[in-house]
């Protein structure tokens, strides 16, 4: 069955979006996605800070959107401007959020025209943090990302990868299609989790050969972290068991990091009676060598022979435990994606299963999209499509929201 590019209208259509650009290297992305979001339909307000207009100035996202940029509270002084933008809002969008921005809307400040028309809004809102790792990893700033996401505010990101000055690690900003998604997204949901308790599982297993040795997957990780960082977005509570990922802990969600597939059975098994509704998105290893050597194997030996035994059944085991959980699981298959989907949903006693299309270029492992499908026990399938994660982590949660309802 062939994958189909085809996605429905955004929900940023004909909606008011408030761009807010803040002063970092990662302005270029916000122009991006200025572009990304007009692409969408959406009517794009730009509200620029002094520092990100010594990086790139207002006429360039005036020419992107066709609307007028501001800067100063007193811009337009017959009227009370950042009150008027902010009830005009649909959404707010800041990216890139450097760290003193991230600060400022924790703290509640207003001393220049966005920090003062995000105090007044009254929408969702969404940031994209973008800084130096030292910066993103300070205590300051993750209590800051911590009191946000516990008001609701969406935080995207951010990434690992190269920043400013050479430097490489964690505070990338995301790139501008995640947070496009994150922006549908905040528009199209509301609280429907509140409350509830919900566990994830995300990445590979490791499961050692020797001391410096392991059989593992390609799994990175980002796609249960999307679905997790939409839950919590959403109000519920969140605990994500993952193996060796290199994504930072979301912001006020648990983050319990395990090794193997045992240590991961281990951690989910413990937690069951504690949660409402799992979400198995790790890609647990299906062997582990049945003995790992205590040294490390010299290649002067020759190939060693290694038998191998298959590692504990997870999600099997949870299915036949579950006793009211809702149960999501994934399976990542390269041929017959329905058949194979709807016969681990019966055989693993799952609520849903995402069958993800994986082994060629854009979807799967590592990727930013996935062609996957969604089937469903009740019914209500979503056929094969590509999806960007955080697009497939939405429609998990909608799912999931309902699941629990019933």
């Amino acid at each position: 069955m062939a994958a189909t590019t085809d996605r429905p209208v955004s929900p940023l259509s004909d909606r008011r979006v408030l761009l807010g650009v803040t002063g970092g290297i990662a302005v270029y992305k916000a122009a991006v996605l200025a572009r990304l979001l007009v692409q969408a339909r959406a009517q794009v307000q730009v509200v620029m800070t002094p520092a990100a207009l010594r990086f790139v100035g207002a006429d360039t996202f005036a020419a992107l959107t066709g609307r007028p940029v501001y800067s100063d509270v007193f811009q337009e002084v017959e009227r009370v401007l950042h009150v008027r933008l902010a009830r005009e809002a649909d959404v707010a969008v800041v990216a890139p959020a450097t760290a003193n921005a991230l600060a400022k809307i924790a703290l509640g400040l207003a001393d220049d025209l966005l920090s003062s028309t995000l105090l007044e809004a009254r929408c969702p809102v969404v940031v994209a943090p973008a800084m130096h790792t030292g910066m993103y990893e300070h205590p300051a700033t993750q209590s800051h990302l911590a009191a946000l996401a516990e008001r609701g505010v969406v935080v995207v990101g951010p990434a690992t990868g190269p920043l400013a000055a050479g430097d490489e690690g964690a505070g990338r900003m995301s790139e501008p299609e995640e947070v496009l998604g994150a922006a549908e997204t905040a528009l199209s949901r509301g609280r429907d989790l509140a409350g509830r308790r919900v566990m994830v599982t995300a990445g590979p297993t490791r499961e050692p050969l020797d001391p410096v040795r392991f059989i593992g997957n390609r799994s990175s990780g980002k796609m249960g972290f999307a679905v997790a960082e939409e839950a919590a977005a959403r109000g519920a509570s969140v605990t994500v068991v993952c193996g060796p990922v290199d994504l930072s802990d979301p912001p006020g969600i648990e983050v319990i990091r395990v090794e193997t597939a045992e240590d991961m059975r281990t951690a989910v098994v413990s937690r069951l009676e504690s949660v409402e509704a799992v979400v198995m998105a790790a890609a647990v290893a299906d062997w582990r060598p049945a003995r790992a050597a205590g040294e490390k194997l010299k290649k002067a030996a020759g190939a060693p022979h290694v038998d191998l035994v298959p590692t504990s059944d997870i999600l099997q085991e949870v299915g036949a435990r579950k006793e009211g959980l809702v149960l999501v699981g994934f399976a990542a298959e390269t041929g017959d994606l329905e058949a194979t989907g709807r016969r681990k949903l019966a055989e693993k006693n799952l609520d849903l299963i995402v069958v993800n299309e994986v082994g060629r270029a854009g979807t799967g492992f590592g990727s930013e999209t996935n062609d996957a499908m969604i089937l469903s026990a009740g019914g209500g399938d979503e056929p094969l499509r590509t999806w960007t994660k955080r697009e497939l982590a939405s429609t998990i949660c909608d799912r999931l929201a309902k699941l629990l309802a019933e």
